[in-house]
């Protein structure tokens, strides 16, 4: 077992998350899926839109009988039909002719391009002047455009948002075999602790921590399982801590994790089945005292009690845990460049994250510092996202350039 404090740094913490296995594989009705994550790569089982079609109200024609044509010199062209809307042409545009046609209707055989209705003039029932050339597929999408059957168009491991949805309906696609949302159980420890109804004693606090993680793993993608305060005591704590190991897919305890209750914790730990000590200690601020087990190859984590320590863990460490289980692939935090708004310091050996407030000045995007104490909910709502401040650096003067995590 790894004494207390023998700190890894975060890298080397993320990459124990390839150790984990994903949840297991379930059909899903498309309207279901936002949120999902792809369980097999996808092909475009034909093409899309599957015929050429106009994208601006006006005539379909042949681009070559536009060549030269302007406000001086119009082409002249012969109307030979119109388009109606979800149907097929029965007609043909020859050289020198057109046809009417809306957005999203079909391109007539013969035409390769469409003139918008504000470059032609109507002289009568079958002619039109044109005042402006198209190139051959201008104003065109063609048949494959947006998908070429036999395509792969997203892989497994993909994330499916409100684009990924849409493409997979345009497909006719209306189930997806998708990753089991992973459960995560959620609990807290302390004899401090009361429910969130409670008005609490001297000494008390509400839990803040169940409801913030709750959010947190829901906003991930995750089903939140919350199973309640747990007192600091064993035989509880034991209870409870397997209970929800054989329940979920992932437990977040917090609490339980600093100098004053390590021994229970770890106590605990051993007595769990198939239990092993991957971290006990990150080098990380706040949060430095993590715990992180593989517990019935599930990942155990033992998050700091105070809430914002918790919460930022939760962002750098957990959350790409969720996303191995998740079978979501690897993506980068959302991040937005910024210029620090005041000289920061920092102790070389653990990344700080400093949470931040963005502002503009002058038209320049700047990073204001939230200082507290990492028990202070306030400077998380405060915030816009988390500056990081590399483990080799002793801080950053005002005016750097910074990368901001944004929170989501």
């Amino acid at each position: 077992m790894k004494e207390f404090f023998e700190v890894m740094d975060i890298e080397a913490v993320l990459e124990l998350a390839a150790r984990f296995r994903t949840t297991d594989v379930e059909a899903v009705a498309l309207q279901e899926a936002p949120g999902r994550v792809l369980a097999d790569d996808f092909k475009a089982p034909a093409d899309i839109p599957g015929f050429d079609r106009a994208t601006m109200d006006g005539y379909a024609v042949q681009a070559t009988a536009t060549f030269g044509a302007g406000e001086g010199s119009p082409a002249y062209l012969t109307i030979v039909g119109s388009v109606g809307m979800g149907q097929r042409p029965d007609f043909t545009v020859g050289p020198g002719q057109a046809a009417r046609i809306a957005t999203g209707g079909m391109l007539p055989p013969g035409a390769d391009s469409v003139v918008m209705v504000e470059h032609a003039e109507v002289l009568d029932a079958t002619t039109i002047e044109v005042y402006k050339s198209v190139a051959p597929g201008q104003h065109v999408v063609t048949r494959d455009e947006d998908a070429a059957q036999d395509h792969l168009l997203l892989g497994a491991g993909c994330l499916l948002r409100a684009q990924e949805i849409g493409l997979l309906a345009a497909c006719g696609v209306s189930r997806i075999n998708a990753y089991k949302q992973p459960r995560v159980g959620i609990l807290s420890t302390g004899d401090e602790v009361v429910p969130v109804e409670n008005e609490p004693l001297p000494g008390q606090v509400r839990d803040v921590n169940t409801h913030t993680l709750s959010a947190l793993v829901r906003r991930a993608g995750g089903i939140p399982m919350c199973y309640g305060i747990v007192p600091d005591r064993y035989e509880p704590l034991l209870a409870a801590c397997t209970r929800a190991v054989s329940e979920t897919d992932m437990v977040l305890v917090s609490g339980g994790s600093s100098v004053g209750t390590r021994d229970l914790t770890m106590e605990v730990l051993d007595r769990l089945a198939r239990s092993h000590i991957l971290v006990h200690g990150v080098s990380i601020s706040p949060g430095k005292p993590t715990i992180l087990a593989q517990c019935s190859q599930k990942p155990f984590w033992g998050l700091p009690g105070h809430v914002t320590s918790a919460m930022v863990v939760f962002i750098v460490l957990v959350q790409p845990f969720l996303a191995q289980l998740a079978g979501q692939r690897p993506t980068r935090s959302v991040r937005t460049r910024a210029r620090l708004a005041r000289n920061l310091a920092s102790t070389q050996g653990r990344t700080d994250y400093v949470r931040v407030r963005l502002v503009n000045k002058a038209g320049e995007q700047w990073a204001e510092p939230i200082l507290g104490a990492s028990g202070l909910i306030r400077t998380m709502v405060q915030a816009d996202g988390l500056l990081a401040i590399d483990l080799n650096c002793e801080g950053l003067e005002r005016g750097a350039e910074v990368d901001v995590i944004l929170f989501e």
